[in-house]
């Protein structure tokens, strides 16, 4: 299999490129390889897909953070274990329709139906599939962890049952429309081209409607809310898509619905903090033990487990427990779980502990402390070579 190409060499710019220069260049790169400009080369349909991609993850924040920090296996929870598909993960469709719009009609020049997935091709007359919806949803680090069961709620359009979502009244019937001839679309000259845009009045369908549905106004389609049972699987992060098949828009004259994408946003936590499957706990260890070492109870996934700390540990030193961390999302394998103790000071201190600690300072020497040690002969090392420029520059 080929290895992927960095995001960064494929769109051509550098990696502290802003989100508008990102934008620019990847509108350039997809007017260039545009398919319909290019029909029957493999290699510019292959370019396109490959910049699409690329944009994809760049223009978006979160994506952009996993893959600087960890590359193309960091997004295998935004794409799946299978790696980036145009009809499935390319969210930017807009962007693509104000570019080609003008140019090859509202539809992109047939771009998003012949090139990716046929099965979303339809006219305009008849049957058409409803639009895929997005939900943000934000989520305990629990349910994030261990998964969970969330019921939501949102405003969808369905079709119209009174009329089946054909947008015209029972009984009555359609009309080509007058404006553009029952074709959908009006084409008009601008020098050497000709430019093909949906019709304002029929909207691209052809038809209109004589007598519109009282119900939906003609539409075809009501809004309504709804109420849905969501799955959270074990191991999702902020970033992780949820599809759920079907429960988008609803069709239009009997098309089937779109699909609805369950965006999840995981809440920080007090405890862990997360770095894909692994996790990072910061525990406090009394200054006794920390000293003379000993066992401490840390936090883990699975409750309390023990720690050995070795004499003369040090404030911000880390362990890991291997296989302590988050379970893949794909059900193989656990991250680590990082440690990193913090000596603790000891407050509230009794008279007699006040005691013990002011005879240890008496019996306490400069070697019971090497590390202030060698901050100290470094900064002497330091206050010489200052006063010796000083010197030669008098």
């Amino acid at each position: 299999m080929t290895a992927k190409r960095d995001y960064y060499e494929v769109l051509g710019v550098p990696r502290d490129a802003s989100p508008d220069d990102v934008k620019k260049t990847y509108r350039r790169l997809a007017m260039q390889f545009h398919p319909d400009r290019n029909q029957g080369d493999k290699v510019a349909e292959a370019r396109f897909k490959e910049v699409s991609e690329a944009y994809e993850v760049l223009s978006d924040a979160d994506k952009r953070r996993q893959y600087d920090q960890y590359g193309h296996e960091g997004l295998r929870s935004a794409f799946g274990p299978g790696g980036f598909e145009f009809s499935r993960d390319f969210t930017h469709l807009s962007d693509l329709q104000d570019l080609f719009g003008s140019l090859f009609g509202d539809s992109g020049g047939g771009l998003f139906d012949d090139l990716f997935g046929g099965g979303r091709r339809q006219s305009r007359t008849g049957p058409q599939q409803g639009a895929d919806l997005r939900f943000d949803l934000e989520v305990d680090f629990e349910e994030a962890v261990f998964g969970s069961q969330r019921e939501i709620t949102l405003a969808v359009s369905e079709q119209c049952p009174a009329c089946s979502g054909k947008g015209s009244a029972p009984g009555s019937s359609e009309e080509a429309c007058r404006h553009c001839g029952g074709r959908g679309a009006v084409v008009s000259s601008s020098g050497f081209f000709q430019v093909r845009q949906t019709c304002p009045v029929c909207g691209g369908g052809g038809r209109v409607v004589t007598k519109p549905c009282a119900d939906c106004r003609g539409s075809g389609r009501q809004k309504t809310r709804k109420r849905l049972t969501l799955r959270i699987p074990p191991g999702v992060e902020t970033g992780s898509r949820l599809r759920l098949a079907g429960r988008g828009e609803g069709g239009v004259r009997g098309g089937p619905p779109g699909d609805l994408y369950v965006i999840l946003h995981v809440k920080a936590h007090e405890v862990f903090q997360r770095e894909g499957g692994d996790l990072l706990c910061e525990v406090p260890v009394p200054m006794h033990v920390a000293a003379l070492g000993g066992d401490i109870e840390v936090p883990t996934l699975d409750g309390f487990a023990t720690l050995k700390i070795e004499p003369a540990t040090e404030s911000g030193r880390m362990f890991r427990l291997r296989g302590k961390g988050v379970k893949s999302l794909d059900g193989y394998g656990r991250g680590d779980l990082h440690i990193r103790v913090v000596v603790e000071m000891p407050a509230h201190l009794s008279s007699a502990q006040k005691k013990a600690l002011k005879a240890f300072s008496d019996v306490a020497a400069q070697d019971n402390y090497p590390i202030g040690g060698k901050v100290r002969q470094r900064a002497e090392a330091f206050f010489a070579r200052r006063d010796a420029l000083a010197k030669a520059g008098e």
